[in-house]
């Protein structure tokens, strides 16, 4: 294609929302107020746009979203002002949802790339799930209204309790909490220890879990 073309085709689409798609993987975010975004998610803006570090909701000084199986905080920034502001994350799908008055849904950290200063938000650990640091399974609970994006490695899969997933594909739920089960088959099977011995448990017929096709492992020290 010419240079024309090339311009047409890929300059940011028009449209009305607060948050929407330049394609899969670029958001949109027609500012006008404030947003927290996962830091170092920026990369481009217009308009009249500042950012500044957000304190930690637990009194940190770098952020509050945090990896489900480490202790290591994942820094945000609150960006506030008017015009348009451009996030990817690492060529992750974007998905973004639409949360009602004191809908609540919970998503790792790692997997949060921005919402709306009318969103609450507050670090849930659920301290009791096996195979996991001592410091529990910490996940970021986010309370509307108002548009989340979430991030996934490849197109997300929806499911509906009951059901059992690998802590480490597994990005949000809402309307039911998470237990803990433990299948020491996957050892016996494997011949050694396995990261699948150690599976999260949703029961009931409420809510649903997000997964992707992919796991996201803690970093080797």
């Amino acid at each position: 294609m010419n240079v024309d073309e090339f311009v047409t085709t890929n300059e940011p689409k028009a449209g009305g929302e607060t948050f929407q798609l330049e394609n899969s993987k670029l958001l949109d975010i027609d500012l006008d107020g404030s947003v927290i975004a996962k830091a170092g998610s920026m990369i481009a803006y217009s308009g009249d746009i500042s950012f500044e570090g957000k304190s930690s909701a637990e009194g940190g000084i770098t952020g509050f979203l945090k990896e489900k199986t480490t202790s290591e905080g994942t820094p945000v920034m609150e960006a506030t002002g008017s015009g348009h502001l451009y996030l990817a994350d690492q060529e992750k799908k974007i998905q973004i949802l639409e949360l009602d008055a004191d809908e609540e849904i919970s998503v790792n950290g790692n997997d949060v790339l921005a919402f709306e200063s009318s969103v609450s938000y507050e670090i849930r650990t659920i301290k009791s799930i096996a195979g996991f640091s001592a410091g529990g399974l910490t996940n970021v609970s986010l309370v509307g209204p108002g548009s989340v994006a979430i991030t996934t490695h490849g197109t997300p899969l929806v499911l509906q309790p009951p059901v059992r997933t690998d802590p480490n594909a597994t990005v949000a739920w809402s309307g039911v909490t998470p237990g803990s089960h433990v299948d020491r088959a996957f050892s016996n099977m494997i011949g050694q220890s396995s990261e699948e011995t150690y599976q999260l448990e949703f029961s009931g017929t409420e809510g649903f879990v997000v997964v992707q096709p992919y796991e996201e492992r803690e970093p080797q020290q």
